[in-house]
């Protein structure tokens, strides 16, 4: 509900809705409350289109100085909690200054949405798009209503995907080679590999596969990093010998990733990585990190 500021009772009930939600996809967001909602989803260029009602509480008016919808793309950093830094604002004015009696419907369109960026809700940012409607008042204070709406990205299948291979050693102790089969995947892809074990001098314990996400936001001195580890996957428990093999299958879409994302408008950028960690039997660990890139594939491409 919208509330006036000072005041207790709203003024009036503000709708707003897609012209096509019926049949859009619908997505899960988690808002500000910890509830999870489910909310329509676009993609770049698309068009906004809907309608937005206002309904007056029973036997009262509004006086307005004027009716006005935005649609929002907007960065939030949570240490800069409440502070929205808008890289998208487009604005449609619905109605010139007066009164409303009754419930009063009004159409809007924003044609070919230039939206870039994927919507992203991580541990220190989110990137969110919105409808924001707003009803100007004077001296009562304005009424505005929101509505989460989310963005999604699709990317075709890269021309050139290399494969990585890396060696990682300890001198006369440890030399092993792994490979992974390419260096770009996409969000529901599996990862194939072989690691190969050249020198064994030092008695393995177990060996782990990965996956974690680095979140990096701000600049400068005031750098946050976070990373997670998202999955890890037990590729042996027990000592290798010199010239064994092991195969690597790691699906991805049980996990909740997101594409790479790469210094978005100069505020966050989020990186994936693939970390083989090597645990002796006195405990000491070893491992080598190597960045993925992650992209999201239409569903009718693969």
């Amino acid at each position: 509900m919208n509330y006036i500021l000072g005041a207790f009772k709203p003024a009036c009930h503000i709708s707003i809705t897609f012209a096509d939600e019926k049949n859009r996809k619908k997505v899960p967001i988690k808002k500000e409350n910890g509830q999870t909602v489910m909310v329509p989803l676009f993609q770049s260029q698309e068009n906004i289109v809907g309608k937005i009602s206002v309904e007056p509480v029973q036997g009262k008016k509004i006086e307005h100085n004027g009716i006005k919808v935005e649609l929002l793309g907007q960065i939030e950093m949570y240490f800069d909690r409440g502070n929205f830094y808008d890289f998208t604002s487009l604005v449609r004015e619905l109605d010139v200054p007066g009164e409303i009696y009754e419930r009063k419907s009004y159409p809007f369109e924003f044609s070919t949405v230039e939206m870039p960026y994927e919507a992203y809700n991580g541990v220190n940012v989110r990137l969110r798009y919105v409808l924001k409607v707003t009803i100007s008042r004077g001296y009562a204070g304005s009424i505005i209503e929101y509505h989460d709406f989310v963005v999604r990205n699709y990317s075709p299948l890269p021309s050139i995907n290399n494969s990585i291979k890396m060696e990682v050693g300890i001198e006369d102790c440890l030399h092993i080679e792994f490979e992974y089969n390419k260096s770009k995947y996409h969000l529901k892809d599996v990862i194939i590999g072989k690691i190969y074990f050249l020198l064994v001098r030092i008695k393995i314990k177990n060996m782990d596969l990965e996956i974690r996400r680095r979140e990096s936001t701000g600049s400068g001195a005031n750098t946050h990093v976070e990373t997670e580890t998202l999955a890890k996957f037990e590729l042996m428990d027990g000592a290798p010998v010199r010239g064994e093999s092991i195969p690597i299958r790691l699906f991805l879409s049980p996990y909740e990733l997101t594409p790479t994302h790469r210094n978005i408008n100069n505020k966050f950028s989020v990186k994936y990585y693939l970390n083989l960690v090597l645990v002796d039997e006195e405990d000491r660990r070893y491992f080598k990190q190597q960045e993925i890139t992650l992209y999201r594939l239409a569903e009718n491409s693969s």
